[in-house]
């Protein structure tokens, strides 16, 4: 409960009306794909973790099966998907406690909200890790009333008639600006899934991962479907996808213009326990991916030190610090587009991340004879088209991004980020080599 709910942000409560706003109601078919991306990467995972189980970050799969240098740029991108993912979830608290109350800044509920989150993973409160299994709780209730309400919509037992597909294809079609948007909303939907990466690594270490693995994989993709395709496909059904924008959720909105304002205004509130959920746990996964860094040798080694409760404190200061950063660019620019900078950014770094989990998988298998091929107890199906279908179509995502403005800052950020590392690391390996020849 506790994992799935934690991968379900305000980025999906909130980032969907950009994503319809772009795709219309073909953003369903976006949201399948990332669905199917997301299964490519579990399974790919899965494989791996099964044969070579670790604890922690993926960072030394892609080490081994790809390179140490390649390892380096992807540990400090996946850093950086979690240190914009952060800021952007208090960005958007902010902007639903700004609709609840107008006379006071988007602005300051985000710093207020940044404030509340940084105290508590400085603080290590025990009592916020019991209130996850709640907050998660919430956010799959809402989803689910949503479903219900939707369908009463739709069949015209609240708000009016029989809508069939009145509004569906309305206003422009099913995919009124053309099916190639599908690609280039795709790098804000890979957001949404983020996390997912984590479960499958948390099923690793348990005691039977060849028995937890297969299991966890089915499960996550059985329950995306059902907490975020089966809302999304109602959702294009009853509300016109032309009024849909980042001002507010998308599902509060469809609810409210059929008068349905109380529910509503609990979506809202589910969106705020999202983002306040997901800033937590992304402030968790920074922390996570610096301090795997530095003791894979990629990072600076004080950024590993652990503090006496065993809790790595100065990854957690410089993650909770570049968090800020994206906090206080929101003080100079109030507009919507640092928040899909920034869900952009996060997008394009995890995606890399991804693309580096299912290269690794492809590298182990190919390096193995037939017999050891057969010995494995956990194998990615249908070798290798999933694993290649997780690659390309994210890499094609990533292309269809430099084509679109509002998105294509996060190649601006996101790639000199991946390359700097790596030449850095070379440049230390090269130098370490030049004083051992000598």
């Amino acid at each position: 409960m506790i994992a799935l709910g934690g991968i379900i942000g305000s980025g999906y409560f909130l980032g969907s009306g950009y994503v319809i706003g772009k795709a219309g109601p073909a953003s369903v078919l976006a949201y399948l794909l990332g669905g199917l991306i997301v299964y490519a990467v579990m399974v790919c995972l899965g494989e791996l973790a099964v044969a070579r189980p670790i604890s922690g970050s993926f960072i030394s799969y892609t080490r081994d099966y790809i390179s140490p240098a390649w390892a380096c740029g992807v540990g400090w991108c996946y850093w950086l998907t979690w240190v914009t993912y952060v800021p952007s979830e208090m960005i958007a608290a902010g902007i639903i406690m700004n609709g609840f109350f107008p006379t006071v800044s988007a602005m300051w509920w985000a710093v207020l909200f940044g404030l509340a989150i940084t105290v508590i993973n400085l603080s290590r409160v025990s009592l916020f890790g019991e209130l996850e299994f709640w907050l998660a709780l919430i956010k799959i209730a809402a989803l689910i009333m949503f479903c219900g309400l939707a369908i009463m919509i739709f069949f015209g037992a609240l708000g009016g008639g029989f809508l069939g597909t009145s509004v569906l294809l309305s206003s422009g079609g099913f995919a009124p600006d053309g099916y190639w948007v599908v690609l280039l909303t795709m790098v804000i939907i890979l957001v949404n899934f983020q996390g997912s990466e984590i479960i499958g690594l948390a099923a690793a270490e348990s005691q039977e991962p060849a028995k937890t693995i297969p299991a966890t994989v089915r499960q996550v993709t059985v329950r995306i479907i059902a907490l975020y395709i089966i809302p999304m496909l109602l959702l294009v059904t009853i509300f016109p996808w032309d009024k849909a924008s980042l001002e507010n959720s998308v599902f509060a909105a469809a609810l409210s213009s059929y008068g349905l304002e109380w529910a509503g205004a609990i979506f809202s509130f589910v969106v705020l326990t999202a983002a306040i959920s997901c800033s937590n746990s992304g402030l968790y996964g920074c922390t996570r991916a610096m301090y795997a860094l530095a003791q894979e040798g990629m990072a600076p080694a004080w950024l590993g030190r652990l503090n006496r409760q065993g809790v790595p404190q100065n990854a957690t200061a410089l993650s909770i610090g570049v968090c800020w950063l994206g906090v206080v660019l929101y003080t100079f620019d109030q507009q919507q587009s640092i928040y899909t900078y920034l869900l952009a950014l996060s997008g394009f770094t995890g995606a890399i991340a991804w693309i580096s989990i299912c290269w690794s998988q492809y590298n182990f298998r190919k390096q193995l004879s037939p017999d050891e091929v057969k010995a494995l107890k956990y194998k990615a199906p249908l070798f290798p088209y999933v694993t290649q279908l997780g690659i390309w179509v994210q890499i094609a995502c990533l292309v269809f991004v430099a084509f679109t403005e509002e998105l294509r800052i996060s190649l601006y950020f996101g790639v000199p980020l991946l390359i700097l590392p790596i030449v850095i690391y070379r440049w230390s390996a090269m130098r370490k080599q030049q004083v051992t020849d000598h």
